[in-house]
């Protein structure tokens, strides 16, 4: 299991590890990866940077807490001498990209290695992590399980232990669900706090680039060095919540379903509560309306992406993504619009209706890892769709923007991760992450 990154890296600094050693580990376990986690290795040119980095720290130079570290990208982002398949057949003969996306230039700056492109659910149409050109991807604490998309691959390569750091997207779930569902840290920042430029579009309006981690102080350090013009970043305040007013949501909608779930979330406003924060009970009564313009949008969205594929080449799909996409192919333009303005109205409804507090916290899913390939589950007695119920508790904050992470929960039953979800209302991505750190275990 490798290290933490703030053990990793003291470790770089210090000599007692150098660059190459851990790139080629790194490599090593990522190709004996057993979850599918992993599209295509960059080997030579990541020991190639490594040796380079390890000049500079001979010579005393330091970027930074990245200096050295090897991360991951998902398989939607350009990195240069790469082709971006996006999970699918339809970009099979891909060309390899001509420069990196601007968010992977600026971990290459801060000194990260990037080492693998890693998987993701096909165009990163959908929340499950099993639809793709290459098969779906395994949940590391059950390989018969998934592993929550889309930002599969670097969620199962972190909870395997191979990566500290990987940066994925969220259009509606795509960082938070498969951090919750692999016990990891996800974190979608507010909406165009990073750039999407490089990155393949799902949904313009309510796509993010955000990032998966190993813990707290890992995801503060990449959001430092990704949100900072200099891009330096030293990670995340000590943890402290004395003050911080935390809301509890009240409405059915925001019931998760498993109970352990429930149970996680029960606990850390608890924690939080002993260690300082007020605690208040909110009303989302817009909250349905809300959610129903999300499929609306993404839909008509997507599908404008892809209508010409869609004519010339649907049999390249996956079976699931065309049948998502094809009835957006008829949706009136004047759906599209109404759907837009009636967000609008109501994420200004929700942010008056949520009030005074600081932070939401919720859970991230309304159910654990379900088994790879089962589209529908029983919950007390009626079937419900796996799809749905990854991206309900999630999707609001894409339609409102704000910032939010997913933290491993305590599992009462010792069984699968439990993702608890922390959402900014007052405060911002460092904020959020400062709560996240308040909960993380002693």
């Amino acid at each position: 299991m490798i290290a933490s990154l703030r053990e990793l890296g003291m470790a770089l600094r210090s000599g007692a590890l150098s660059p190459v050693e851990h790139v080629t580990e790194t490599l090593d376990r990522l190709a004996a990866d057993q979850h599918n986690a992993v599209i295509t290795l960059d080997a030579e040119r990541a020991v190639t940077q490594a040796k380079e980095l390890a000049e500079e720290l001979a010579r005393g130079e330091w970027r930074g807490p990245l200096h050295g570290v090897a991360v991951g990208v998902k398989d939607l982002f350009d990195v240069a001498g790469l082709p971006t398949r996006a999970g699918s057949n339809v970009l099979a003969d891909a060309p390899p990209a001509t420069a990196d996306a601007p968010v992977v230039a600026r971990l290459r700056a801060a000194g990260a290695v990037v080492v693998a492109k890693l998987h993701t659910h096909e165009f990163a149409y959908g929340p499950t992590g099993d639809a793709a050109a290459t098969g779906p991807a395994l949940n590391p604490h059950d390989r018969t399980r998934i592993t929550g998309g889309s930002s599969s691959g670097p969620a199962a390569a972190i909870a395997a232990g191979h990566l500290t750091l990987a940066l994925g997207t969220d259009t509606g779930a795509s960082v938070r669900t498969p951090a919750a569902l692999c016990g990891v840290v996800g974190l979608k920042p507010a909406f165009g706090t990073l750039s999407t430029d490089g990155v393949f579009p799902l949904s313009e309006t309510c796509d993010h680039v955000g990032v998966l981690a190993a813990d707290a102080h890992a995801a503060g350090v990449a959001w430092d060095v990704l949100s900072r013009p200099d891009g330096t970043g030293g990670g995340i305040q000590a943890p402290g919540v004395t003050g911080v007013r935390v809301g509890v949501l009240v409405d059915d909608y925001w019931r998760a379903y498993d109970p352990a779930l429930t149970s996680a979330v029960d606990a850390a406003v608890e924690t939080l509560r002993a260690r300082g924060a007020s605690v208040v009970e909110v009303s989302t009564p817009m909250i349905d309306e809300l959610a129903a313009t999300y499929p609306v949008i993404v839909g008509a969205e997507a599908y404008a992406t892809h209508a010409t594929w869609l004519a010339e080449r649907p049999e390249a799909y996956q079976d699931v993504t065309r049948e998502r996409l094809m009835p957006y192919a008829e949706q009136p333009a004047r759906e599209y619009v109404d759907a837009m303005r009636t967000r609008r109205r109501l994420a200004v409804a929700m942010r008056e209706a949520v009030g005074d507090v600081d932070v939401l916290v919720l859970p991230t899913t309304r159910l654990r890892a379900t088994p790879v390939g089962v589209a529908d589950v029983d919950v007390d007695g009626r079937s419900v769709l796996v799809r749905a119920q990854l991206l309900a508790l999630t999707l609001p904050f894409n339609l409102t923007g704000w910032p939010a992470v997913s933290v491993p929960g305590d599992v009462p039953d010792g069984g699968l991760p439990a993702g608890v979800q922390i959402v900014g209302v007052k405060l911002e991505e460092r904020g959020v992450l400062r709560v996240a750190a308040a909960l993380a275990r002693d």
